[in-house]
């Protein structure tokens, strides 16, 4: 391919068709993959003229979605061709096309969603999900139906990320329970799926780590702690 033709191919504008509401107020503390907390509720808002119920018709007899985002807090900048992805540590660099971190040339990602509950508001449809790893104010690009016969594939190989995390237990301090206790059972629970996934960077699993963290979930500023493991919710401030 020649230099003009690859030039006219180098780039394109891609329009936001909506954005996602969720529970995470920030980077930090996000699940690294879709699915690890299916109790954590989000809404897909769709923009005009986007959200036309005509565009959704039939999206109901579908459980789960693809949704096409983009990593709108990820700064552009020069191609990286390694990364180094937190299920090896943070240490090892491996390629970018051999992970799904969101340093990429494009910024765009990819997550499977559950499908919960579609509703129209003034003219224009809403999704709720479930399962979403997207942070609060996430530009969506585009949902896609998941067709099981064809998106699902048991005998694929999952390389360095074929199987789960491990998780830790959690554990609230009396005070943490009372400062959450407007959270619904759900958020609640859910709460607890994301704390057990450990979001601290990964290196810090190898080490004593007697630091504090926080994390903006559910409108609340988390304050927890992390032991070989357990993760103790010290407080939680409302944000």
């Amino acid at each position: 391919m020649s230099k003009n033709e690859q030039s006219e191919l180098s780039s394109y504008t891609l329009p936001v068709i909506g954005v996602m509401h969720s529970p995470y107020g920030q980077k930090f503390a996000v699940p690294r993959q879709s699915g690890l907390v299916p109790d954590a509720l989000s809404t897909i808002e769709f923009f005009a003229p986007y959200g036309d119920p005509q565009a959704f018709a039939g999206l109901q007899g579908f459980s789960h979605l693809h949704v096409i985002f983009m990593f709108h807090q990820i700064p552009e900048g020069p191609f990286r061709a390694q990364v180094r992805p937190p299920r090896l540590g943070g240490n090892q660099h491996v390629g970018v096309f051999a992970t799904r971190s969101p340093f990429r040339p494009s910024r765009l990602g990819l997550s499977v969603v559950k499908l919960e509950n579609l509703t129209v508001q003034h003219g224009l449809v809403c999704l709720q999900v479930s399962g979403a790893d997207l942070v609060d104010g996430t530009p969506i690009i585009d949902v896609k139906p998941y067709i099981p016969f064809v998106d699902a594939l048991p005998e694929a190989q999952g390389g360095f990320a074929a199987a789960p995390p491990e998780l830790k237990q959690v554990i609230f301090t009396e005070r943490a329970q009372e400062q959450l206790h407007s959270l619904g059972q759900r958020e609640f629970k859910a709460l607890r799926e994301i704390l057990a996934q450990d979001p601290r960077p990964a290196y810090k699993a190898e080490q004593e780590d007697p630091k504090r963290y926080y994390a903006l979930l559910f409108g609340f500023n988390v304050g927890f702690c992390v032991s070989s493991d357990t993760v103790t919710v010290v407080e939680a401030l409302k944000a």
